[in-house]
């Protein structure tokens, strides 16, 4: 095994691709500037290290065998990896991270999450491949729900975190921006008892109906409870998505944000109903460690994809629509 992986070298799998590709071993040597004997000398010793046949010898073509064209693709495809690794060794030494975990509270806009990802994957950074998309940098999206959104951030497990309550304390090593405030309403199916009420609903009439709530996604902090009556009847769903479907099909009453669920009000499919209690506005941030990498210089410096982000989110518009753009494909900016 040790013998085999002497000889798999890079150089190898190259030379394999450029007899497969001329389909002669005069060819190949020509474009590898070696006199054909020497690459049937590599051959032959790529072939004793792994002790199968490479190429059909009976024929007067280089005609791969089985063998051969397992190790040709396969080859194919480490070469492709070397080169891969040999670029983002290159972009973490430029500033660029390897790998950049945002997490995205449920109630974000995910149309306009998305549009932000085409954007950067549509950059092309200095000293970048310019056969692949992007700046190299691996992401990673997470949903989170309310404190599980700041968890993952404090934990490590993020970079950056969009849609965290803005009156968290930040701990060392983070900081936080206001992303905007996002308004709630109270709503229910045309068909659910309370659609007929004509005064604001009081938490006695509250109690009496089961409430959908979306389950905090948080770990090991203190999962939070919002609009939730003690000993009232809870169904609990997994994103606010799978709530306004709960809500739609009369399975419960909730508070939503008012812009998810402007389009079911305005189609008569929900009911927006006056509460007696306290309106909810979420006040919502973004918030990002402090994570450094070396650059060329020798001198740390917040990464690239991170600053890239960081300066998307700079944009009033950018952050008015993480907020309310909900069921459209509107593009980022519009009205």
């Amino acid at each position: 095994m040790s013998n085999a992986r002497n000889v798999l070298t890079p150089e190898a799998l190259a030379m394999m691709d450029v007899i497969a590709r001329t389909g002669s071993f005069a060819a190949a040597a020509r474009e590898l500037g070696k006199v054909p004997s020497a690459l049937t000398y590599n051959v032959r010793q790529l072939e004793d290290a792994l002790d199968v046949l490479l190429f059909d010898r009976r024929s007067r073509q280089a005609k791969l065998t089985a063998a051969g064209e397992e190790l040709l693709s396969e080859g194919r495809r480490l070469l492709e990896q070397v080169d891969a690794v040999a670029n983002r060794v290159k972009r973490v030494a430029t500033g660029w991270e390897t790998q950049l975990t945002v997490a995205v509270d449920g109630a974000i806009s995910r149309v306009t999450v998305f549009e932000i990802c085409e954007a950067f994957y549509a950059l092309k950074p200095e000293g970048g491949d310019p056969e692949r998309s992007g700046p190299g940098t691996r992401l990673r999206l997470r949903t989170e729900i309310m404190a599980g959104t700041w968890e993952a951030l404090i934990s490590g497990e993020a970079d950056l975190a969009i849609g965290v309550g803005a009156d968290q304390t930040a701990p060392a090593g983070v900081q936080m921006q206001m992303l905007g405030v996002m308004p709630f309403v109270f709503a229910v199916a045309p068909h659910h008892p309370l659609a007929a009420a004509t005064h604001p609903i009081t938490d006695a009439e509250l109690m009496r109906y089961r409430a959908v709530a979306v389950a905090d996604s948080a770990h090991r902090l203190a999962p939070l409870t919002v609009n939730l009556l003690p000993g009232q009847d809870v169904l609990t769903v997994p994103s606010m998505q799978a709530k306004i479907e709960a809500l739609l099909r009369c399975m419960g009453c909730g508070f939503i944000p008012e812009q998810m669920a402007r389009e079911h009000i305005a189609a008569g499919h929900l009911v927006a109903k006056a509460v007696q209690r306290q309106p909810l506005h979420a006040r919502l941030g973004y918030a990002w460690r402090n994570t450094s990498v070396v650059t060329t210089s020798r001198k740390p410096q917040l990464g690239l994809a991170l600053r890239w982000w960081l300066d998307q989110l700079e944009s009033a518009a950018t952050r008015k629509a993480l907020l309310e753009r909900h069921g459209s494909r509107l593009p980022l900016g519009s009205a």
